[in-house]
């Protein structure tokens, strides 16, 4: 009997390990990078005075585990369109390694969990505000991608939001300054997801998603618009807030924006896919860089 348990135990291991991993999977790890890097600069942004690292961690985690909620109950929500793309066939929901039962509770235990710590160890504006995000990705951007291309603008609210909740998790406040780096990250998402959306078309098209207009069947419009709301971009990024004016400052962001309206503009004289993966690649690098500079001339 000792040797049928010490056989059985390394297969046992090795499905609670797949399973853990599953649910990692759900929540959208490369994704919350991206929300945990924009709610820092929020909060430090935000903040006056010396950095509580305590408040710090306590805001980073409760927006953590209602973005992990949010995500997790989208892909619930769309497990049913998720099987008819290819880059979302193997996801855990799809494939039937979870089932939707145990996502609902993974997803709504995340949700809850992240918007109590954030009202108990943070404050109820930061909790609101967190709340107010799963609300408008699950209920208004969700399914909107089904029915209008509108959905990436309204879309752009909700993931926007981290740099909000940061400040509101270090001042208790939104401010003026809040707004013009919520605008900032409002702006990026227009040619980051575009630039998926090209990459992307024909799977959205399989699922039903209408990411792009259906008259923009080459593609002009939308690489004229991801090269329009870059300019906007680069320009508001240079705009003289809260000090940062000096010529270091401009020089700075002029050059992080010349790296990106680069890429935006031979995607927008190309027909490549490959070209949209690259904007979406310097995004990725366009947005910490931005951050990093707005961080370093902090007043």
């Amino acid at each position: 009997m000792a040797t049928t348990h010490a056989i059985a135990a390394p297969g046992q291991t090795v499905k609670l390990t797949s399973k853990l991993r599953d649910y990692y999977t759900l929540t959208k790890p490369e994704v919350n990078l991206l929300i945990l890097m924009t709610t820092s600069a929020g909060y430090y942004l935000g903040s006056r005075g010396p950095l509580n690292i305590g408040k710090l961690a306590s805001t980073l985690v409760g927006t953590l585990l209602v973005a992990s909620g949010t995500a997790t109950l989208n892909q619930l929500m769309e497990r049913r369109y998720d099987s008819q793309m290819r880059r979302t066939a193997n996801r855990p929901l799809v494939s039937g390694r979870l089932t939707a039962r145990e996502a609902l509770w993974f997803g709504l235990g995340l949700s809850v969990a992240g918007g109590l710590c954030l009202a108990a160890t943070v404050n109820a504006l930061s909790a609101l505000l967190a709340v107010s995000t799963l609300l408008a990705y699950l209920l208004v951007y969700t399914p909107l991608k089904r029915i209008t291309p509108l959905c990436t603008l309204l879309g752009a609210i909700p993931g926007a939001m981290p740099t909000l909740i940061g400040w509101a998790g270090a001042s208790g406040a939104i401010n003026p300054q809040a707004w013009f780096l919520f605008a900032i990250l409002f702006l990026w998402q227009f040619p980051h997801f575009l630039a998926i959306a090209l990459m992307y078309r024909e799977d959205y098209s399989r699922a039903g998603f209408r990411m792009l207009p259906e008259f923009d069947a080459d593609g002009r419009f939308t690489k004229a618009e991801i090269m329009g709301v870059t300019v906007v971009l680069v320009l508001i990024t240079m705009l003289p807030v809260a000090g940062r004016s000096s010529a270091a400052y401009m020089l700075c962001m002029a050059g992080a924006g010349a790296f990106f309206l680069y890429h935006a503009t031979k995607l927008a004289r190309s027909t490549s896919k490959i070209l949209a993966s690259r904007v979406v690649h310097a995004s990725v690098i366009y947005l910490p860089v931005v951050l990093v500079i707005m961080a370093a001339w902090k007043r």
